[in-house]
This record gives structure tokens, C-alpha cells and sequence, in this order.
């Protein structure tokens, strides 16, 4: 009896401990609010995704993302949102010591960093793949003729993992140029200190838009790897994940329901019970995240929906000349699906 007492008390002990730990992770709404904006970090380089123009406004689908979440939580996004630039190396460390409440940073959803680095990763908001740019006049078409070459890529990335199991399946040989920085990191490509620059396909396309001469590169056939991107929160803190992740889902939603930032204003009268749940004129799904009724509706009127954003930011009509491909909605042949708002 003795040692089942012990073992009570001690289960007890357990449990009032971990309650604890997830009790002390689980403020992030409240410290947000007390402070008044969200502490988000982002790329800070990469053209499209997130980077400062030159009048200092911050531009790129990973940006717009974290102005859906910060409207999703203050109803607008001026003055809520402060930008940490962070690199590949020290963006999970970021995160890790709290330096800031959200990583909208081309990351990469892995196995390893879901436990390991003690992160959860919300919806997807761009899936990628990773690929190789090179100059044109070195006359190569195929990854497949990259023996001996040297390889601009970034450290400790799956982007430098990837590469090695590529060039090692196809039996070739490759040395590597590592610089931390993604800027840096691109001078040394277009000086030629390496033949071939790896990267997410994406973030390639942002690279070369922004060369000094972008016709003078391209991005080889090859896709080696899967890349979904997402915004990562910590651990251990429910009601901020499910906020991001429902923020994110809300551009994808609207793109489905036909709802846009220019007629998300006479959508409210639609007489459609998902479209009015999600908008908010049916109560329910702002008490269930502990925001505002009107959260959906403050996103697509302040942010635009999913298909607004990619296609300002990295679209066909940008100079990354982006298609849809597997960032289109399910139904038309992407990956894009959002669960219902109910």
C-alpha cells in the first residue's frame, strides 16, 4: 500500500508538472495582446516571400501570411506586426527562446523539427520542392550533368541533406560553398565562386528575379525532394497553433467559397449557411479560437484571400512568373483544401 501511495503521489506530481510546463507555454494570445503586436520572424532576402522594399515595407507571401494572423487577432495588421530577419541557422533558435511568437520563414515541415526542435507547424501556405539553378552558358539541361560541380547552398538546411542524397544516388561528385546568409549566399553564385546554386524552387525563382541580369539563369527540370512550407509555432501552446493554423485556412477557404477581398462586403448577405459562419454573421467559430466573431472576414478585407495573395506576391504576372501548380485549391488539381469552418 505504502509503495501505491507513492506511486499516486508521484503520477500526481507528473501530471501537475507537465500541467505546468504546457501551462507556461500556453500564454502567447495573451503576451500578443498585452504587447500589442505579434514579434514575427521572416526571411528578409528572398524577393517574394519576405523582404523589405526600399521605401522599408515589408513584401511577400510569407509576409501577407503573417498579416492574416496578426488581423486574425487584432481584426487589422498596421502597426501589429514587428519583422526579426532571421537566417536558415538561427530561425528555430528564435522561435525555441521566444525571441518571437511566429516563424513565417520558407520553412520546411519535417519529422525532426515537429519533435526534436520542439516546434508544431501550422497549414501549409506554399508547398515546394527543392531544385538547382544555373548560369545558362554553361549549356547544361538536366540535373543529371552536374558531376563535379560546385554547389552554392545553405548550412544546416534540408536543402544541404537533399542535395547530398541526390548527388550520391546518381553517383556524382560535388563540393560545396556554404555562406548562412541567402543574400551572401546569391552574390557568390552570380561572381561564379560556384557553378550551381540548390535552393526550394521558389526561393531560386526570387533569387534569379532579383539578379542583376535574370535572363542570363534558369532553374534545371529536376524536382528532388518535397518541401512543404509553413508557419511554426512552439510547442505546447494549443490555442496559438490552432489561431495560426485557422488564420491560414481562412485565405484557402475564401478562394473556395468564391469569397475575395472585393466582395467580401456583399458576401455577408449571402444566404449561404457555410459562407455565413465563415464570415461570422453565424456566431460560433470566433469564441471557439478566442478571437472575434469577424476574424475570416478581417483577413480576406484587410489581407485578400489565398489566390489574391500568391498571385501578387509570386504569381504570373510577378517577376518570379510563378504558376499554381500544386499551390492551386483541390479542385483544380492542387493541394490547397480546407477543412469546414464549423
Amino acid at each position: 500500500m505504502r509503495y501505491l501511495k507513492g506511486f499516486v503521489v508521484g503520477c500526481t506530481l507528473l501530471v501537475s508538472s507537465a500541467s505546468l510546463v504546457f501551462a507556461g507555454n500556453g500564454d502567447t494570445l495573451k503576451d500578443v495582446k498585452d504587447k500589442g503586436f505579434i514579434q514575427v520572424g521572416v526571411n528578409g532576402d528572398l524577393f517574394g516571400f519576405g523582404k523589405a522594399d526600399q521605401k522599408g515595407e515589408w513584401k511577400g507571401l510569407d509576409v501577407d501570411t503573417a498579416r492574416a494572423i496578426a488581423t486574425a487577432v487584432f481584426g487589422d495588421y498596421k502597426d501589429r506586426i514587428r519583422y526579426t530577419p532571421l537566417t536558415a541557422k538561427t530561425r528555430f533558435t528564435a522561435l525555441q527562446s521566444k525571441e518571437i511568437d511566429l516563424l513565417t520563414r520558407n520553412a520546411t515541415q519535417t519529422l525532426g523539427r515537429d519533435t526534436a526542435l520542439g516546434l508544431d507547424f501550422a497549414q501549409v501556405n506554399y508547398y515546394d520542392g527543392q531544385g538547382f539553378m544555373i548560369p545558362k552558358e554553361l549549356g547544361i539541361k538536366s540535373a543529371k550533368e552536374l558531376d563535379g560541380a560546385t554547389v552554392c547552398v545553405l548550412p544546416g538546411t534540408t536543402t544541404e541533406q537533399n542535395a547530398a542524397d541526390f548527388f550520391r544516388s546518381s553517383n556524382m561528385d560535388w563540393k560545396t560553398v556554404t555562406i548562412e546568409s541567402t543574400a551572401e549566399l546569391s552574390q557568390a553564385f552570380f561572381a561564379g565562386r560556384c557553378d550551381v546554386m540548390t535552393s526550394d524552387s521558389s526561393q531560386l525563382a526570387g533569387i534569379r528575379a532579383s539578379a542583376p541580369q535574370p535572363d542570363k539563369y534558369m532553374i534545371l527540370p529536376e524536382i528532388i525532394s518535397k518541401e512543404p512550407l509553413a508557419p511554426a509555432v512552439r510547442h505546447g501552446d494549443n490555442q496559438w497553433k490552432d489561431i495560426v493554423n485557422y488564420a491560414v485556412l481562412a485565405l484557402i477557404n475564401a478562394e473556395e467559397l468564391g469569397i475575395n477581398s472585393e466582395n467580401v462586403d456583399e458576401m455577408l448577405n449571402s444566404k449561404d449557411p457555410k459562407i455565413q459562419r465563415f464570415l461570422g454573421a453565424t456566431p460560433g467559430n470566433g469564441a471557439a479560437l478566442g478571437l472575434d466573431e469577424k476574424f475570416a472576414y478581417n483577413i480576406i478585407k484587410k489581407v485578400g484571400n489565398y489566390g489574391e495573395i500568391f498571385e501578387r506576391n509570386v504569381g504570373v504576372n510577378t517577376p518570379l512568373g510563378l504558376e499554381r501548380g500544386l499551390n492551386a485549391l483541390w479542385t483544380n488539381g492542387g493541394l490547397m483544401y480546407s477543412p469546414p469552418f464549423k
